[in-house]
């Protein structure tokens, strides 16, 4: 009894502990350094051009480099930054009605049969006969309905790194956000594959154009921590058979 309760103990303390780290004091920001995103602006990435190019671009007014005028100035390689344009709003409403109804007689009847049943009728009791042997009555009648209602809206822009140029040139991007406001860390997380001729001239890109996204959108702090049951009360949510 006395492990059992100090296993329970131990699970509650250990569930505790990611909250701990903001009681009575702001959440405290994810470290910067050694991230994904430092890591990939850290890669030197190849040449662009030629050294020979790059005296001759050195010559010219109008050149196509990056920084000219004229230059595309599009995240292309690993460590570039874009900005990820996340504007949703969709609606959904679904309504589905099911109706079945079926309904089936069936009767036997034996009135005459070689005088039989005429014999068991005098041994039978009073009312009762053998002229309709079996009857069988069955109805049955089903009906469902369905509906589904939802509409998610969210506007939000995030700065997002390219992590790695796949061999077939899409882009692996990652971008993060933190947001403090007294207690409460609002965290914006969005991750995902994209074209670079979906990159618009000035360097953005729109969610919908991100293949496999995964985009999140939440908190934590004392007004997150308030708004979750305890733990004990999600223990027994999971474990309660009832």
């Amino acid at each position: 009894m006395r492990i059992h309760f100090a296993g329970f103990c131990l699970i509650l303390g250990l569930a505790a502990c990611g909250r701990a780290g903001h009681i009575g004091k702001a959440p405290e920001f994810t470290p910067l350094i050694d991230s994904p995103e430092q890591a990939a602006m850290f890669s030197p990435g190849l040449p662009e051009t030629s050294t020979y190019e790059r005296k001759a671009d050195q010559a010219s007014l109008w050149n196509a480099g990056r920084q000219s005028l004229l230059g595309d100035r599009r995240a292309m390689k690993r460590g570039d930054i874009l900005t990820v344009v996340i504007d949703i709003d969709d609606e959904a409403k679904i309504s589905n009605s099911t109706s079945r109804s079926r309904s089936g007689s069936e009767s036997l009847g034996i009135p005459q049969l070689f005088g039989l049943p005429q014999r068991i009728d005098e041994k039978l009791p009073v009312g009762a006969s053998m002229a309709d042997a079996v009857s069988l009555d069955s109805t049955s009648k089903s009906g469902g309905d369905g509906s589904v209602k939802r509409r998610e809206e969210l506007t939000l822009r995030v700065a997002a790194t390219i992590m790695q140029v796949l061999p077939n040139g899409i882009l692996s991007i990652q971008g993060s956000q933190e947001v403090r406001v007294n207690y409460e860390m609002r965290e914006l997380l969005v991750t995902g594959y994209v074209r670079p001729e979906d990159i618009t001239r000035q360097n953005q890109i729109t969610y919908d154009k991100i293949a496999s996204a995964r985009i999140s959108y939440g908190g934590r702090g004392q007004i997150t921590d308030m708004q979750q049951p305890r733990i004990g009360q999600q223990i027994l949510d999971a474990v309660l058979p009832f």
